[in-house]
């Protein structure tokens, strides 16, 4: 349905597909549904019904923006959300009652059938869209950020981490995570030109890259003009916390993103952070103190930061709003809300 979409569209994830897991033993005992990434054929809204229609609690964390769109992960430049989907650009055709549009009304539908639907963006930029988008604008939205567990991502001395992975004859080390260059979302166009820029201006500089999440391609290879190192798909926490670590700076160059998990990493192990104004990546980076949010969809900008970084020696830090305990408290705060509000539900 979606083979002819244009290509610098976004992922869209139709909802006919799922299992009805509100009579899971496990459902059954909870006192709270906390309702995360769900898609892929995993739960339809019509499944989502049949969790909210037990009564108990449902928390729906945004991961994205779906579930305040009428399908699509993230709108870009499109604002129907806010009134209406319909005639979605990331759809050939030009009908107004499309797929987007039906599952805008089912998810307003839903939403507006039970009280005990809740929501929660890790991030500032998704909860004021949530509050705007006329899906969800008349429901309890709460910021709570992802917890990370700091005993998992945490720095050390970076000249034993560059040995380790033989980066020690570089000034400095640049790393970046490249699993799909094509992505609408990567921004992988912008990260290719700013690393060229880069070279001619840190002329002299050894500087060494460190890619995981891809094995080394002939388009990567040819586009950076350093010696790179391919670290493949990381699926242990000692490998990732050390690439961390043997990196000076980390680049995100995404262009929609809601709260990147690989930004909360670096900055625990240390590692300043160069991205783009966007989604909310410039909540986690104070601008020139443990890393550079660069203007967006800039390659000379981008370019910049990474050499400020660099050249001030910056180091990465958590902001104290991601801390573990933090967040928590937001959590047990949100529990007392729900606990509020079903009493009054009660009561009425």
């Amino acid at each position: 349905m979606t083979r002819k979409k244009p290509q610098d569209a976004g992922a869209f994830s139709l909802s006919f597909l799922g299992s009805d897991i509100s009579g899971h033993e496990l459902v059954q005992k909870a006192d709270i549904i906390y309702v995360h990434w769900i898609l892929g054929g995993f739960l339809s809204v019509r499944n989502l019904k049949q969790i909210a229609a037990l009564g108990k609690p449902m928390v729906m964390i945004l991961h994205d923006m779906w579930a305040i769109t009428g399908g699509c992960s993230y709108s870009f430049d499109c604002d129907k959300f806010l009134t209406q989907c319909g005639n979605c650009p990331i759809f050939p055709e030009d009908k107004e009652v499309d797929t987007a549009f039906r599952q805008h009304v089912e998810k307003k539908r839903l939403y507006a059938s039970f009280n005990n639907i809740f929501f929660v963006s890790p991030s500032h930029w998704l909860s004021d869209l949530a509050k705007r988008s006329e899906i969800t604008m008349n429901k309890p939205v709460f910021r709570i950020p992802n917890p990370i567990d700091r005993r998992r991502f945490k720095p050390f001395d970076k000249r034993v981490a560059k040995g380790i992975l033989g980066m020690e004859e570089f000034d400095f080390v640049i790393c970046f995570g490249a699993n799909k260059v094509h992505s609408p979302y990567k921004g992988w166009m912008y990260l290719k030109e700013a690393v060229s820029r880069l070279a001619e201006r840190v002329e002299g500089s050894k500087i060494g890259v460190l890619i995981f999440g891809s094995v080394a391609t002939e388009e990567i290879m040819q586009s950076i003009p350093f010696p790179t190192k391919f670290m493949g798909f990381i699926r242990d926490d000692y490998t990732t916390n050390l690439v961390y670590n043997a990196s000076d700076v980390f680049l995100a160059p995404s262009l929609a993103d809601n709260l990147p998990t690989t930004i909360i990493e670096s900055l625990c192990c240390g590692t300043p952070v160069v991205g783009f104004d966007t989604g909310g990546i410039p909540e986690m980076i104070s601008h020139g103190k443990n890393g550079y949010v660069a203007n967006y969809k800039d390659a000379e900008d981008f370019s910049k930061g990474i050499e400020y970084c660099l050249q001030n020696r910056l180091v990465g830090e958590l902001l104290p709003e991601f801390n573990t305990d933090v967040v928590m408290g937001h959590h047990m705060d949100l529990v007392s809300f729900i606990e509020k509000e079903i009493s009054v539900g009660d009561n009425n």
